[in-house]
């Protein structure tokens, strides 16, 4: 069974080959398997000068056959079935374009530790779902700003809240003592609950009658009349 998968997926490289023209293996710098129900691929080590690789839209799971390809510069992953490539591609410093998006990548961390060392990366694919779970990966306090932010303008900060809530918290375990706390729920509960209760961001609108609002003709005529016009009112109002 191994085997035969192996000669079949050889038998697709040898196709594409043929009809790209290629007759040595140093020939070869683009390589297109795209397409073609693959569920694994075999070693390319054998094109030395390979720099376009696709192998989107297959059945891959796992990425093993790149060990040698350092010219890489193009990498078309997408639409597979890739859990991990952990150790796969961090050698692959030369990649400039990788395209990633609609596999099974659910561990986000370690996926970026992967891709950290490639300093040449310029293209990198993800879906949005992907892009929202890396910033509030990598970017928690900004996350926790911005989850509290509904719409008009904040008057407050989220973050002096946090450390606010933390504060009053330690300085209520210390004078509790060894009476214990008079809350049944531990203190990471505690502390969220007290998180939220305190997070409600005041907002602040400014509303203003613009049929009020003197047209540029009034205006002027006003000026050459030497008469004074009325200031529209501004209407604030603030909420929490």
């Amino acid at each position: 069974m191994i085997l035969m998968l192996f000669n079949e997926i050889l038998q697709i490289i040898e196709e594409q080959l043929h009809k790209c023209g290629y007759k040595r293996d140093l020939d070869v710098s683009e390589l297109y398997l795209g397409r073609t129900g693959l569920k694994e691929v075999t070693d390319l080590s054998r094109f030395r000068m390979l720099k376009f690789l696709w192998l989107n839209h297959n059945k891959i799971t796992r990425i093993t056959c790149l060990a040698n390809n350092w010219r890489l510069s193009e990498l078309y992953l997408n639409n597979n079935e890739i859990c991990d490539i952990t150790g796969c591609l961090k050698h692959l410093t030369s990649l400039h374009t990788l395209l990633l998006n609609n596999n099974r990548l659910a561990n986000l961390q370690a996926t970026a530790t992967e891709l950290k060392g490639m300093t040449n990366l310029q293209v990198l694919k993800v879906v949005q779902k992907e892009r929202d779970n890396a910033f509030k990966i990598f970017n928690p306090e900004r996350t926790a700003v911005i989850q509290s932010l509904g719409f008009g303008r904040r008057t407050d900060s989220v973050l002096a809240m946090k450390s606010a809530s933390k504060s009053s918290l330690r300085k209520s375990a210390q004078s509790s003592g060894n009476q214990g706390s008079v809350y049944s729920k531990p203190p990471d509960a505690l502390e969220a609950l007290l998180l939220r209760t305190n997070q409600r961001s005041v907002v602040q609108f400014s509303l203003v009658d613009w049929t009020k609002i003197p047209s540029a003709k009034q205006t002027n005529k006003s000026r050459t009349e030497e008469q004074s016009l009325d200031k529209p009112q501004l209407l604030t109002v603030e909420f929490q």
